[in-house]
């Protein structure tokens, strides 16, 4: 808050209080916090080895069904 002093020509004195806006030092918060992190990560590299496990299980059962099919004669 301010305040205004004002001298009027009659020697009276004015006192007038006038409402200012007073900007507080901005904070700085975090967009994500360490445990959110900390979940994202773990999600990621959960997904990474479902991932890892999914391919493995193909390559394996590709070798399996090239075994098992006969190759086929054309007439």
């Amino acid at each position: 808050m301010r305040v205004v002093l004002c001298f009027l020509c009659a020697g009276q004195l004015s006192v007038e209080d006038v409402p200012t806006m007073v900007l507080c030092k901005p904070k700085l918060l975090p967009l994500k916090s360490v445990t959110l992190e900390k979940l994202e990560k773990m999600q990621q590299e959960a997904q990474e080895l479902i991932r890892q496990q999914e391919l493995a299980l193909k390559q394996q059962q590709q070798p399996e069904r090239t075994e098992t099919s006969s190759p086929r004669q054309y007439q």
